[in-house]
């Protein structure tokens, strides 16, 4: 424990000279005001993928939306967050069911911290046997926690059947998670549970629920452009005009 706070520690001196902390295999890069996005890695087709996820600062604690990919950086977030802000996680909120953002659910109900996903995902969850929330959210629902707010949003299947994404209205932060492409995505990833068909339609309805984001979160790699949304759709169309 000494060694990993000092470890922490260091990170957090990198943090305040360079804007992003690194501890291991976690990231820790600050977005805006109180928002923040980590980065974990796992591997898919024996490539190092980078995840990305977010966590935002209450004044009644931190909220995670999905947990790390890594499990060996379930602890070290924590850790991390307690020594930079000074406050604990208090809530976990999964976009779906895959294990990217899934993995840590149960590691931090067991910490006491309340764990989130809508019915469908805890539904896709059970039967792929992934970790599943102890709470569920059963239609679009806005949360309120201290000082900020955000609004969870399923607009359909796209990468997954149940992939929702997440709005923060007063700083207009479209957390997309993998529903989203990064701009340096070159095709549409894993499509395993995807609906290719429906996914442009569940684009361009969270392009109308959601005008002219800040700031454009995609689930890996680069989240520094505001051209995500538009990308995945021409990757989408892309994929099916080779069809």
């Amino acid at each position: 424990m000494r060694a990993l706070i000092i470890g922490t520690l260091f990170s957090i001196c990198l943090t305040n000279i360079f804007g992003q902390s690194k501890t291991g295999r976690l990231e820790i890069s600050h977005l805006t005001g109180d928002f923040y996005i980590y980065t974990t890695y796992g591997t898919y087709r024996g490539v190092p993928v980078p995840a990305n996820s977010m966590y935002m600062i209450t004044s009644k604690g931190v909220v995670l939306f999905d947990t790390p990919w890594d499990s060996t950086t379930f602890q070290p977030l924590l850790d991390s967050i307690q020594i930079r802000h000074h406050k604990k996680v208090i809530l976990c909120i999964a976009t779906h069911f895959h294990e990217d953002r899934t993995a840590g659910l149960e590691f931090y109900r067991k910490k006491g911290i309340r764990t989130y996903t809508t019915l469908k995902t805890d539904s896709l969850s059970a039967k792929h046997d992934e970790k599943r929330a102890e709470f569920l959210i059963y239609k679009d629902t806005v949360f309120a926690i201290g000082q900020h707010s955000f609004r969870t949003y399923y607009g359909g299947w796209g990468h997954t059947p149940d992939n929702i994404v997440i709005w923060f209205d007063k700083e207009k932060i479209l957390y997309g998670g993998c529903a989203v492409k990064s701009v340096e995505a070159e095709d549409l990833g894993n499509l395993s549970d995807a609906n290719v068909k429906e996914w442009e339609a569940t684009i361009r309805k969270i392009m109308d629920q959601f005008k002219n984001p800040n700031y454009i979160i995609p689930g890996h790699n680069d989240w520094t452009s505001r051209e995500a949304l538009t990308h995945t759709l021409k990757l989408i169309q892309d994929y099916e005009g080779k069809k």
